[in-house]
C-alpha cells in the first residue's frame, strides 16, 4: 500500500466508479426526460448495483495484477541492485515469457557476467599488489596530478617513512628528492621512459637506480617507477677500486726497489765489493716480498671462492703452539715476551693449516707491532655456551678506535705506515684471518686501546675428540 504505484492504481480505479455512477445516473436521467417518465427507481438501483458491482470487480482485478506488477518490479530491483553483489540472484520466474520475465531473465545474465568480470578484476588487483608488495625493490605509483597512488614496504622502509597512511601526499612529501622529482614530472610529460641514479638520505643512506615509465590512468597519464637497491653493488666496485689500487701500489714498492739496486748493479757496483752483497740481499727481500704478497692473494682468492675445504678434528692448543713455535726466534730478537696462559686442550673441525696461518697471523702482527721487552699473551678457554675462546694479547702501539671497524679489509689497515715498511706483512693477514675463522663457522674481535695494546679473541664452535685429530 506503501507503493506510489499502487496508490496512484487506488486513485485511478475509485476515480474511474464515480465517474461511472455519475455517467450512469446521467444517462439514465436523460433517458427519462426523453420518454417523458419517471424513471423506475428499482431499475436504477439495479443498474447502479451492477455498475458498481463491475466497477469492484474491475478494482479487485486490478488491486491484484497491480500487486503482482509491483512483486515483480520489486524483484527486478533486487536483481538491479544486486548485480555487483555476491547474493544468489532470484528465484524461479513466475512467467518467463513476458516482456518482464524476459527483462528478469537479462539481468541474470548480466549479473552473472559482470561478478565474473569483478571477481577476476579483484583477483588481479590483489595478486598485483601481493606482488608489488612483496618486491625486494621499491615500486612508487603517482597520479597525473604526481600524488601518490602505490608505494610499497620496501620503499617506505627504505626511504624510512615513519606515517601510518601515504595516500594522498604529494611526490615530494614522500621521497624528497628534486632530482627524482624532475624525472618523474618528466616521464608525465613526454611519456618517455627514463633511469636515474640518485642518493637518498634517510636514516641510513642508500643509492637507488630509479626507472620509471608511463602509467595509463583514468584521469590521464601517471607514472610507475621501480627502485633498485644499488648500495652494495656500489660499495662493492668501491672495494674492487681501491683493493686495485692497494695491490697496484704494494706491488710498485718492491718492484721498485728491485729495478733500483739491479740497475745500479748493472751500471758498475757489481765491482764494488763492499755493497754490492747488500744490493743483491735487498733486492732478495723485495723480491721475498712480492712472493708474500703473491701467496697470500692466492690465499684469499681460495677463501673468498668458497671451495669446498677438507675439514678434520684439529686441536687448536696444537695448532697455536705450532704459531708459537714459527715466531719464537723473532720474538726472540725483538725482545718480546711469549706467555702461556690457560691453555685447555680443545677440538674445533676445520682445516688445521688454515687454522695455524690465522693464529700465526695474530701472533706475528702482535709481536712486529710490540714494544721491546713487551708480551704477548695467549689464552685457550671454554666459554658459557661451549665455544672455544682463543685470546691472543699484546702490550703494543694499540689501534685507534676509529680504525677498528676497517681493519680486516685487505691492505686497508696499517698500524704505523713507516714502521710497517721497516716490519714487513703484506696487509693482507688480518684479511686472512677474518675469512678463515669464519669458513669455520667462527667469529674474530679486536679490542684495543692506542699506547696500551690489543686484544684479539677468536671464538670456535668446539667439537667432540673424535676421529682423526690434526
Amino acid at each position: 500500500m506503501s507503493s506510489t504505484l499502487f496508490r496512484r492504481l487506488i486513485a485511478a480505479a475509485l476515480a474511474l466508479v464515480v465517474l461511472t455512477l455519475l455517467a450512469i445516473n446521467y444517462v439514465l436521467t436523460d433517458f427519462a426526460a426523453r420518454i417523458g417518465a419517471p424513471v423506475d427507481p428499482d431499475l436504477r438501483t439495479a443498474v447502479l448495483t451492477i455498475s458498481l458491482f463491475a466497477a469492484l470487480l474491475a478494482l479487485a482485478v486490478g488491486l491484484s495484477v497491480s500487486r503482482a506488477l509491483t512483486s515483480r518490479v520489486r524483484r527486478l530491483k533486487r536483481a538491479a541492485e544486486g548485480l555487483l553483489g555476491a547474493e544468489a540472484q532470484p528465484g524461479g520466474l513466475s512467467d518467463p515469457n513476458d516482456d518482464l520475465g524476459s527483462l528478469e531473465r537479462s539481468l541474470t545474465g548480466v549479473g552473472h557476467e559482470l561478478r565474473g568480470l569483478v571477481s577476476n578484476l579483484r583477483f588481479e588487483s590483489a595478486r598485483r599488489e601481493a606482488i608489488l608488495s612483496g618486491m625486494a625493490e621499491g615500486v612508487l605509483a603517482v597520479d597525473p596530478d604526481l600524488k601518490v597512488t602505490f608505494c610499497n614496504k620496501a620503499l617506505l622502509a627504505a626511504i624510512g617513512f615513519r606515517g601510518s597512511g601515504y595516500e594522498g601526499f604529494g611526490l615530494l612529501q614522500l621521497v624528497r628528492d628534486p632530482a627524482l622529482y624532475e624525472m618523474i614530472r618528466s616521464v608525465r610529460s613526454t611519456g618517455e621512459p627514463t633511469t636515474l641514479r640518485f642518493h637518498l638520505s634517510a636514516d641510513t643512506p642508500r643509492t637507488f637506480q630509479a626507472q620509471a615509465t608511463p602509467l595509463a590512468m583514468p584521469t590521464g597519464r601517471g607514472v610507475i617507477a621501480i627502485f633498485h637497491d644499488i648500495t652494495d653493488l656500489e660499495r662493492l666496485e668501491q672495494v674492487r677500486k681501491d683493493f686495485v689500487a692497494n695491490v697496484s701500489h704494494e706491488l710498485r714498492t718492491p718492484l721498485a726497489g728491485i729495478i733500483g739496486y739491479a740497475d745500479t748493479l748493472l751500471d758498475g757496483a757489481l765491482d764494488d765489493t763492499a755493497n754490492r752483497q747488500k744490493f743483491v740481499e735487498i733486492i732478495r727481500a723485495n723480491a721475498v716480498r712480492l712472493g708474500s704478497i703473491a701467496a697470500d692473494l692466492l690465499v684469499l682468492s681460495e677463501l673468498e671462492s668458497g671451495a669446498d675445504q677438507e675439514s678434520e678434528m684439529v686441536s687448536v692448543r696444537a695448532a697455536l703452539e705450532s704459531g708459537l713455535l714459527t715466531v719464537d726466534s723473532e720474538a726472540r730478537e725483538r725482545q718480546v715476551h711469549l706467555v702461556r696462559e690457560e691453555m685447555r686442550d680443545l677440538y674445533v673441525a676445520g682445516s688445521r693449516l688454515r687454522l695455524e696461518q690465522a693464529f700465526l697471523n695474530l701472533l706475528a702482527n702482535a709481536i712486529k707491532f710490540n714494544r721491546p721487552e713487551g708480551e704477548v699473551r695467549v689464552r685457550i678457554t671454554q666459554i658459557d655456551d661451549g665455544r672455544v675462546a682463543v685470546m691472543i694479547s699484546d702490550t703494543g702501539v694499540g689501534i685507534p678506535s676509529r680504525d677498528l671497524p676497517r681493519i680486516f679489509e685487505r691492505f686497508f689497515y696499517r698500524v704505523d705506515k713507516a714502521r710497517s715498511r721497516q716490519v714487513g706483512g703484506t696487509g693482507l693477514g688480518l684479511s686472512i684471518v677474518k675469512h678463515v675463522i669464519e669458513r669455520m663457522n667462527g667469529t674474530v674481535t679486536v679490542d684495543s686501546q692506542v699506547g696500551k695494546g690489543t686484544t684479539f679473541q677468536v671464538l670456535l664452535p668446539a667439537a667432540a675428540k673424535v676421529g682423526r685429530v690434526a
